[in-house]
């Protein structure tokens, strides 16, 4: 008994040790560091992408992790007092074919809100080398650099059997740029999507209730917003300055599961609920004149917290039939742009 005590002794103290490292390696921030990175020519010719993507991969470790599961790998870096930001992109449509998109522009501010955007496609003629080393899992090389991608396996990211109603279909799990995870569910009947949060898993936000009695939880971190609704958390509202500065922040609508959709099932999803786009299409939702992919975006862009308060207001309504209560927590395209916005719920009276 003495020897066991002990050892759960050593064990307690090795596993404090352990706490305390942990706590000391925290990714400190200093402003002394943003001004020395500020006055730093970065060296780099700004206007040639090439010779941007040549630079960023140089700054690369051999190996990096890609979490949005939309195969975004984001960065920023400052040039000459500017700050930009940009992705590589390996997305399921074409890194098979030895192609990566690259894309990169001053990091937008409310002084500076539509700043010049610059993307290219990039492949063997640019001497840029995408070779599949595994699955979801690349390598990308160029001008004697090579820098493995892993992409986000989520493939074992289920959602629990009762998450999934008589009505819906799961498509796949959605791992934002944020750092939350979401289920995307399709409910045919309603014809209406879903950004289910994902808590089979550790989320990294904590959640405050909305003063004003409604049950929306926001994330203190993120913004984002939740419906806690038929024993699940629904993505009602994403902050909309964070969307009109393309932040981290602007929700999960440019992240959905492309590297987990079964066969047809996003695409017909998409045309039940829209048949406008038949044959405009692919399997993914990517438009076939290259313009961009179908936007799933049911939640609202609320200027203020009250906004919100709406959703409260349709669930509650007598106008709503019980069974079309789901509907109440997506905001459709045509209404997205008013005002005070009105559910889905309320314009299908």
């Amino acid at each position: 008994m003495m020897a066991r005590a002990g050892i759960m002794a050593l064990t307690l103290l090795a596993a404090g040790l352990v706490d305390a490292r942990a706590q000391d390696r925290i990714h400190l921030r200093t402003n002394e560091g943003e001004i020395g990175e500020a006055l730093r020519d970065g060296g780099v010719t700004i206007e040639d992408p090439l010779a941007v993507f040549a630079t960023v991969l140089k700054n690369l470790p051999e190996r990096v992790q890609v979490y949005p599961t939309e195969n975004y790998f984001y960065f920023r870096f400052t040039h000459s007092g500017v700050v930009y930001t940009g992705n590589i992109r390996l997305a399921a449509a074409d890194r098979d074919r030895g192609r990566v998109n690259f894309a990169y522009n001053e990091n937008p501010t409310d002084w500076n809100a539509d700043p010049k955007s610059r993307f290219v496609v990039l492949g063997p003629e640019q001497g840029v080398i995408v070779e599949k080393s595994a699955p979801l899992t690349y390598r990308v090389a160029h001008a004697g650099k090579t820098v493995t991608f892993a992409l986000n396996d989520l493939s074992g990211a289920k959602p629990p059997a009762e998450f999934i109603k008589a009505d819906e279909t799961f498509l796949g799990p959605v791992f934002d740029e944020s750092g939350i995870g979401f289920f995307l569910v399709f409910n045919a009947r309603l014809k209406i999507f879903h950004f289910i949060l994902d808590e089979t898993r550790p989320v990294a936000d904590q959640f405050v209730a909305r003063k004003g009695g409604e049950p929306i939880l926001i994330g203190k971190r993120t913004g984002f917003a939740f419906y806690p609704f038929d024993g699940r958390k629904i993505l009602v509202g994403a902050d909309e300055r964070q969307s009109r500065l393309n932040t981290f922040l602007d929700g999960p609508f440019d992240q959905l599961p492309e590297n987990f959709i079964e066969g047809e099932a996003l695409r017909e999803a998409i045309l039940a609920a829209d048949p406008s786009v038949k044959d405009r299409i692919d399997r993914f939702g990517n438009f076939a004149d290259n313009s961009g992919r179908y936007l799933i975006h049911p939640y609202l862009l609320y200027r203020q917290v009250s906004d919100l308060a709406v959703f409260a207001r349709c669930v509650a309504s007598k106008a709503v039939a019980a069974v079309n209560r789901a509907a109440c927590f997506v905001i459709g395209d045509d209404e997205a742009q008013r005002k005070n916005p009105r559910p889905l719920a309320l314009k299908r009276r």
